[in-house]
């Protein structure tokens, strides 16, 4: 079910993961976001959008984890973008022969049967520094930056002040490091998407994260303190104290208590150059 957060913008929560698929209207069709994780739920939204009159104009996806490059036939051919090296990385993840096998054995047990991967990472990526979502809807930016993964990307809906914030900024799901490349300084960079979704925090109303609640500007401002902190207790080698892990976790996310200590690990295996 499609619920509004902003005039013109509807969100679709995934009932696995709390993944969220943003709509944002347009006079020819939608811009769909992040569209969901199993066949049914995508397909039910592209019955929903049917039923509203709606089509999609375009697509765009916040950054190359599997749970947000997905797509069904049901929402149709339309250009699919993700920054330049988003759309890089799914390039070279679909050149590997035995990519399908690949994708499938990271999907959950849970939906492995009912995610459909055959346009899985299909993207078009954007020129390099591209600042908007090309389409005929209002004003879309793009806000690129390292945190999280190569090419990931925030989109801001200017004039309704929403701020789609892929999987950064999050109610149940703690900061989550790119930390499999070892040419890359994780923190700097977790912290730098920080600071440039900071930047623009000014002109948001609504944060919608790529997991868990949409907050409004107070909770923005809550949630980018709440994800430095963690950021910077990782730096000093602790595992974070946060009230989204431990017995404080949302029923069902007590899984994320894990991440801290299995990043500080990994940090400390980089640094001693393990």
């Amino acid at each position: 079910m499609l619920s509004q957060v902003a005039e013109g913008v509807l969100v679709h929560q995934s009932a696995l993961l709390e993944n969220n698929a943003v709509v944002v209207d347009g006079p020819s069709g939608v811009l769909l976001v992040d569209p969901g994780l199993t066949d049914a739920e995508m397909a039910c939204l592209a019955a929903d959008l049917r039923k509203s009159g709606r089509s999609v104009a375009a697509g765009f996806a916040t950054h190359p984890d599997w749970d947000h490059v997905l797509w069904h036939p049901d929402l149709g051919d339309a250009p699919r973008y993700g920054t330049a090296r988003c759309a890089a990385r799914m390039r070279d993840f679909r050149s590997n022969p035995d990519w399908r096998a690949l994708a499938a054995e990271g999907l959950p047990p849970e939906i492995a049967d009912d995610t459909p991967l055959d346009l899985f990472g299909l993207l078009t990526g954007l020129p390099p520094g591209a600042t908007e979502i090309p389409w005929e809807g209002t004003r879309v930016r793009i806000i690129e930056h390292p945190a999280h993964a190569p090419g990931h990307a925030a989109l801001l809906v200017e004039e309704q002040g929403v701020l789609i914030a892929g999987d950064m900024l999050s109610d149940v799901l703690v900061p989550n490091l790119d930390t499999l490349d070892d040419a890359n300084d994780p923190i700097a960079e977790y912290l730098l998407g920080l600071q440039r979704l900071e930047a623009v925090a000014g002109g948001v109303d609504v944060v919608v994260p790529g997991h868990g609640s949409v907050g409004g500007a107070d909770e923005l401002h809550a949630r980018i303190e709440q994800d430095r902190a963690y950021v910077l207790a990782l730096q000093a080698g602790r595992v974070p104290g946060d009230p989204r892990v431990g017995p404080t976790a949302k029923p069902g996310w007590e899984w994320t208590t894990d991440i801290g200590a299995d990043q500080v690990e990994r940090l400390a295996e980089r640094h001693n150059g393990g």
